[in-house]
């Protein structure tokens, strides 16, 4: 793969992982749910109404 493939292929996968992070959230907000994510060496349970939600790129 040439290295334009290669950036195009890595700008399709960032934004499929966008993507499924921004979904996780949603569908964790309608069942009032909490996230467990790791923030500075710590695993801490947030409220995913507390997360921050971007619209799509």
């Amino acid at each position: 793969m040439s290295e334009i493939e290669l950036r195009l292929l890595q700008e399709k996968i960032d934004s499929g992982v966008r993507l499924a992070q921004q979904r996780l959230i949603e569908r964790t907000i309608k069942e009032h749910g909490d996230l467990v994510v790791e923030q500075n060496g710590e695993v801490m349970h947030i409220k995913a109404e507390e997360m921050e939600c971007r619209p799509q790129e």
